[in-house]
């Protein structure tokens, strides 16, 4: 298992870093750290993994990897921070662009193309991974992705219900269909950003989180993959109504 900056377990980071293939490792690295930082698996004010472990993980050089870091600080996304406890910090969402950088990247998003998308492939997910069944390890990791939503505060919710579908994702197997839904998440986080968070609906969504997780685990594949539909339907109509 990784471990993060401060020594200790960190799977946070497993369904989007992946060592790059040869010919594109800057590109690909700065695209895998992107969708880090805007799918909020490390939240602002935290400290990204140390040089060391990324360069590892993502199989490039210290020397590629500070230039990718370097685009991220010229973006207004991390800093810098020298001495003991220094390293390379994600900024607040407010600090890394603002509401008006938002807005410009969702007025050249497809909305429906984006949640048509989502849902084939959170579906599938789910499927898959009720078809196929989860080991203990991987049960234990997913109720766990559960119980972090249950327990979140308004604030976290959001990320956390993003780790929780997430964990979901890179379980079902498929290497493939996580990168893509870490890429398509990290969209629909700029979408949802963009509308307010209605404490009736979470509450909604955590029930469905809840059935969907139980479906999952008794190996309820239709059920599974009928309740995460639902699930996606209801985001799908908040995010019309709001923003189409």
């Amino acid at each position: 298992m990784s471990v993060d900056a401060d020594g200790g377990p960190d799977d946070r980071l497993t369904p989007v870093l992946r060592p790059v293939r040869a010919g594109n490792g800057f590109e690909e690295a700065l695209e895998q750290i992107l969708q880090v930082v805007r799918l909020g698996l490390v939240p602002g004010g935290e400290r990204l993994p140390a040089e060391r472990e990324l360069s590892e993980r993502l199989g490039i050089s210290r020397v590629t990897l500070r230039e990718v870091l370097k685009v991220l600080q010229d973006q207004g996304l991390v800093e810098s921070r020298r001495g003991r406890y220094g390293g390379t910090f994600v900024l607040p969402r407010a600090d890394a662009g603002g509401e008006d950088e938002l807005r410009r990247r969702i007025a050249e998003v497809d909305i429906e193309d984006v949640l048509r998308f989502r849902e084939v492939l959170e579906v599938g997910a789910a499927g898959l991974c009720a078809t196929h069944g989860l080991g203990k390890e991987q049960a234990d990791r997913l109720r766990e992705a559960l119980d972090r939503t249950g327990d979140a505060p308004l604030a976290e919710y959001r990320r956390l219900d993003t780790l929780l579908h997430l964990t979901l994702a890179e379980l079902c197997g498929s290497p493939t269909l996580t990168a893509q839904y870490a890429a398509v998440r990290a969209t629909v986080n700029d979408l949802l950003d963009c509308i307010p968070l209605l404490v009736r609906n979470l509450e909604h969504s955590q029930r469905q989180h809840v059935a969907l997780v139980e479906a999952v685990l008794d190996r309820d594949a239709d059920g599974a993959r009928t309740m995460m539909r639902e699930h996606c339907a209801g985001t799908a109509a908040l995010l019309r109504g709001f923003l189409a």
